[in-house]
């Protein structure tokens, strides 16, 4: 079936030159359907009643985005009405078609409100039938995973278009009065929510580590003619509420949504690279906000190391580009962790020369804490500050989320732009930490020098009273140390020490170094140039 669809698209390349031609002529016209387009929905629709996972995969990772490129470039795709005919009318398929129909519409031109709003009553319907209705099909991971990636990304869209009140027309105001529950915050996370619950992911999860399920095993596909649709989106619907919660500032509760899914280990998450990449970006921002910065680290670590190894596989994948800019974004992200908990141990060597390349320098001046050219220690403490704050902000605004007011503007008031709210709130807290982490910079660096120092030498050394340097060291020791997930308490402190009356005593905690693991590395080096070499010599012979 694959090799007669690829004939049928091949030989109806000059039938979509020509539609591709009608369509700059006269216009869009939705009920207009190129031959390959009837092709198509056709071969997806039979496919999708066969349960034939592999082929709807090329088609919707493929086809659909060779289509889009050829035909559709800066216009929709047909309407579900003009293809309905071609596919028994048949009523999830058309659903699933207006997702996708949706989904080209928003990456590749700006939807109107009207369509914002039918956009949501389609999901609405689509999660409908998958709750509460028989779905006996097998879809791609990939494609379920889109799903709840783009009904988030949606919401996120329509927040933000709302809170731009300023320039609105009164046909606008009187659409968002009139459809004033579409994207309403309550709605997304009750249908996230009940995905998961109606899935009963979480058990199946549970019974999997008692040798009971086989549901990462099998990367949630239903191997005995079952269907994988309601599973998998509940699964990833958990992925999904994180990602809202990050956005709404709520990050105890976006991890303890996530908290069923084993992040340290492979699972059905990491079998779609976009959906792996927010599961992470989302957990280690979480994690940087409520101060785990060690359980940040060390997760940015692995999914940048992951990125760097696999990168050039997802080069011709649509979603390549977003790749590299959470990759970039994530290593913004792990400088700050750093700048806060230097546990540089916890960084592969691969990482951290990336790291250091991108953000080397402002690290360093992150970190430092001298006396070179800021004239007396009150300037040097304030030019310090400054700079600080500054590259905070920088590394912060670029790497945050796109945060949202979820409630609706007060019509009777007068409009005003407020999509930027949410975001300054975020900075504005994130900031404060930042303050009040300001003297544990030096504290830090002298700590590391000395095994035992007197309270009175270490204030003289920081300029401050020895109340004050009591308070800073005492907010050290707040400031390392976080509550995970299960209430337990946990430290990120680099250094360890406790007061004894008016001598602080270090704790050695040097980590111990692996030399195993640099040898087993230029080990791995050195068998790739010689393999080089004799490829090279066989080529030469030839």
């Amino acid at each position: 079936m694959a090799a007669n669809y690829e004939y049928e698209e091949a030989s109806g390349h000059y039938d979509d030159q020509a539609a591709a031609l009608r369509q700059q002529e006269v216009g869009y016209d939705p009920n207009f359907v190129p031959d390959s387009v009837k092709s198509f929905v056709v071969h997806l629709y039979r496919h999708i009643r066969e349960k034939n996972v592999y082929e709807i995969h090329q088609m919707y990772e493929t086809s659909f985005q060779t289509l889009s490129e050829r035909l559709f470039k800066d216009t929709p795709w047909p309407s579900v009405d003009a293809v309905a005919h071609y596919v028994d009318n048949d009523h999830v398929f058309c659903l699933l078609y207006r997702e996708m129909w949706f989904r080209h519409l928003y990456a590749r031109l700006s939807p109107t409100l009207k369509q914002r709003i039918d956009s949501w009553d389609n999901y609405c319907s689509l999660f409908q039938v998958v709750l509460h209705g028989v779905v006996n099909m097998q879809l791609p991971n990939q494609w379920l995973w889109d799903m709840v990636d783009e009904f988030v990304y949606q919401f996120q869209s329509f927040c933000q278009y709302r809170a731009k009140m300023k320039n609105k027309t009164e046909q606008e105001i009187a659409l968002l009065r009139q459809f004033d529950q579409a994207w309403n915050v309550y709605g997304v996370l009750n249908f996230l929510q009940a995905l998961v619950e109606k899935s009963a992911i979480i058990q199946i999860l549970e019974q999997e580590k008692q040798g009971l399920e086989q549901f990462t095993a099998t990367d949630g596909y239903d191997y005995s003619g079952g269907s994988n649709v309601l599973k998998v989106l509940g699964y990833f619907s958990m992925i999904g509420l994180l990602r809202v919660h990050c956005l709404l500032g709520d990050y105890h509760t976006g991890l303890k949504c996530l908290q069923p899914i084993d992040i340290s280990q492979q699972g059905v998450y990491t079998s779609v690279i976009g959906s792996h990449i927010a599961t992470i970006y989302h957990y280690g921002f979480a994690s940087l906000m409520l101060r785990r910065y060690v359980d940040g680290i060390r997760e940015f670590n692995k999914i940048l190391l992951y990125i760097y190894k696999t990168k050039q596989y997802h080069q011709k994948s649509p979603q390549y580009e977003q790749i590299l800019k959470k990759n970039e974004q994530m290593y913004a992200l792990l400088a700050i962790c750093l700048s806060f908990c230097p546990q540089m141990k916890l960084v592969d060597e691969a990482v951290n020369a990336q790291l250091r390349e991108k953000y080397g320098e402002k690290m360093g001046k992150l970190q430092r804490y001298d006396d070179e050219g800021y004239g007396d220690k009150l300037s040097r403490r304030q030019r310090y500050a400054d700079e600080a704050f500054g590259i905070y902000d920088e590394l912060f605004s670029y790497a945050c989320p796109k945060f949202i007011t979820p409630s609706a503007p007060s019509f009777d008031e007068p409009l005003v732009n407020y999509n930027q709210d949410a975001y300054r709130l975020q900075l504005k807290l994130f900031l404060s930490e930042v303050r009040q982490q300001e003297l544990l910079v030096g504290a830090r660096t002298f700590l590391k020098v000395y095994s035992t120092i007197s309270l009175g030498k270490l204030a003289n050394y920081l300029d401050v009273d020895e109340s004050t340097l009591r308070m800073t060291l005492m907010t050290y020791k707040h400031k390392t140390h976080a509550v995970d997930s299960d209430g337990k308490i946990i430290s990120n402190a680099d250094v360890d020490f406790y007061i004894d009356d008016d001598m602080i005593r270090v704790v050695n905690s040097k980590p111990v170094k692996r030399y195993g693991d640099f040898f087993l590395r230029q080990i791995v080096k050195l068998e790739g140039v010689i393999n080089d070499v004799d490829r090279i010599k066989v080529e030469s012979a030839n």
